[in-house]
């Protein structure tokens, strides 16, 4: 199961997508909510959110996506279950809530809105909220015995296991044979060997990592390998030099400059550090 979230203004829009009986919406959750349609239980939220006017998106979204087969399976007890356990865990039990399923499509999935401003008008920190979403998501499916995004991925490499060994094996030989020095060098080898290296730019405009495209198959490097992941691959490609000044210093790719996004810089930097401290302790150096 997939969990994502984010913070809304758009309250009374959002439930009436929610509601919207072209998509087989149910009602498979609520919480201190009285509402037989989007209006009223919109007015209900902005009732309790009038205790707040600083706070402006002050509805949180909640997209919860159980596998294919998960949800052939599921029943409105069970997804009652899950919208409990979620909003549970996320410390919302106490919160106006919410929540549709949605069958229009192959993919069962379930909409939960819910206030982000509680009983005495306190805003609920949505800070990281997607990613803690997210880990929540995976440790309800866990609790009820459903599929993880973990399991899936598990389940897609296992399934892909001679495509990652091919393109492991012309990046091992692209690296031995031709020693790039530089993503563009690695971009060009790759290629002339049938993989296509596919920058993953941010859009701030930062490189966060790579995607091998071989034949019909697109996998991120790190699916590949760990030691193909955009980190690694920039040490094994610069070396100590791509930090400058203690930075993490732009690279070429087709010729254009490209700033290392915030969090690779990071691994960067981090595992330069911990290759220095493993060779000054080999040559029995103290720091």
């Amino acid at each position: 199961m997939i969990g994502k979230g984010h913070a809304i203004s758009q309250t009374k829009d959002s439930i009436s997508y929610g509601w919207n009986q072209e998509k087989d919406a149910e009602v498979v959750f609520r919480q201190h909510l009285m509402g037989e349609n989007p209006t009223e239980i919109a007015r209900e939220f902005r009732f309790i959110q009038s205790q707040n006017h600083y706070c402006k998106n002050n509805t949180l979204s909640f997209i919860l996506s159980p596998t294919i087969e998960d949800g052939k399976k599921l029943n409105l007890r069970d997804l009652q279950e899950i919208c409990l356990k979620f909003t549970s865990q996320m410390k919302l039990i106490n919160r106006q809530a919410i929540g549709f399923v949605h069958r229009d499509k192959e993919h069962l999935h379930i909409h939960l809105y819910v206030n982000r401003i509680d009983f005495n008008g306190n805003v609920y920190d949505d800070s990281f909220l997607d990613p803690r979403s997210m880990r929540t998501a995976v440790q309800v499916a866990q609790q009820m015995n459903l599929t993880t995004v973990k399991d899936v991925v598990l389940e897609k490499l296992g399934r892909l296991s001679p495509v990652r060994s091919k393109i492991r094996s012309i990046h091992d030989h692209v690296i031995n044979r031709y020693r790039p020095k530089n993503f563009d060098q690695y971009i060009r080898h790759m290629k002339a060997k049938g993989v296509e290296v596919i920058p993953s730019i941010t859009k701030d405009g930062n490189l966060r990592g790579f995607r091998l495209a071989y034949g019909n198959h697109n996998l991120k490097a790190s699916e590949i390998h760990r030691s193909m992941g955009g980190g690694n691959l920039a040490i094994e490609l610069y070396g100590r030099s791509i930090i400058r000044s203690n930075n993490i210093i732009p690279v070429k790719i087709e010729g254009t400059l490209v700033p290392i996004a915030p969090k690779l810089a990071h691994r960067i930097a981090t595992r330069i550090a911990s290759k220095i401290i493993k060779q000054t302790k080999g040559v029995g150096i103290e720091i």
